[in-house]
């Protein structure tokens, strides 16, 4: 399983992007899993579901299941939280996973950049980054920059990147 990053500042459109590359790898024949880092702490559950009952009670893990989709929920309850890595063993292989976020973790990624964010470029210091996308044009960089409102070129470049094989849908 292939993993390629996005990161950038936030308001710099990351989820954005990741919506739009998602439908283009697919689309190209391409397994496609995520994984987002939060800064924040975040809850899927609901006070007052059974669910968020069990944790409550204690449960370290807490499985909801149903027709259309399962989720395991796991309680840190004060442990360290776990390397990116070790969140990876959790995940079901496929031909690639997207990560969004975890970017001071050491894997290639594609900095998202827009100088209206107010905030530098990442890339002069973060040797792990291996491109940029960018709202306008960049001169100078040592690594590749890519127009960020062309899907295309940003899974051409990540498909390249990651040396991944097209699969043939129709046989």
């Amino acid at each position: 399983m292939e993993v390629f990053g996005v990161t950038g500042w936030s308001g710099s459109g990351k989820t954005t992007l990741m919506v739009k590359l998602l439908p283009e790898l697919i689309g190209r024949g391409f397994t496609v899993s995520t994984m987002k880092h939060s800064h924040h702490s975040f809850d899927l559950d609901r006070e007052g579901k059974d669910s968020f009952k069990h944790r409550q009670a204690g449960a370290s893990e807490v499985l909801v299941a149903s027709s259309a989709r399962w989720a395991l929920m796991h309680e840190l309850r004060g442990d360290t939280e776990p390397s990116m890595e070790e969140l990876i063993k959790h995940m079901t292989a496929v031909d690639l996973l997207l990560i969004e976020g975890f970017k001071d973790h050491k894997y290639d990624k594609l900095e998202i950049y827009r100088e209206s964010t107010g905030k530098p470029l990442r890339c002069i210091e973060d040797e792990d980054i291996v491109a940029v996308a960018c709202d306008k044009f960049l001169d100078g960089l040592h690594i590749p920059v890519i127009d960020l409102n062309k899907t295309a070129a940003i899974v051409d470049f990540i498909i390249e990147h990651c040396g991944l094989k097209r699969v043939c849908k129709n046989g």
